[in-house]
């Protein structure tokens, strides 16, 4: 149960660090912070398999799978706002 109240106290910490953090970079950054961010969703993604290797409780199988999942959504938004823009600079008559 201590370490399910860790993981759950480092969470909200690194949730509320990175609001902070994100709620500060200007509008014409957020694309470039997009590529970041899809580093670290695949950071946790390779956590939350790791939990699944390991000789885990059922809530923190569940736990792992949410951040798998979220982790994983957070990814493949990242890669479709990135293609968007990179679209933004092909000539016209170009194929992406």
């Amino acid at each position: 149960m201590l370490d399910l109240a860790l993981m759950a106290s480092v969470f909200v910490f690194s949730f509320a660090v990175g609001y902070v953090l994100i709620a500060k970079v200007p509008p014409r950054l957020h694309t470039p912070l997009m590529s970041m961010t899809n580093a670290i969703s695949a950071v946790t993604i390779l956590g939350g398999i790791l939990l699944f290797a390991a000789e885990t409780s059922l809530t923190q199988k569940l736990l792992g799978a949410f951040a798998i999942a979220l982790a994983a959504f957070n990814c493949m938004g990242g890669f479709a706002i990135t293609d968007r823009m990179l679209r933004l600079f092909v000539k016209k008559g170009q194929s992406p």
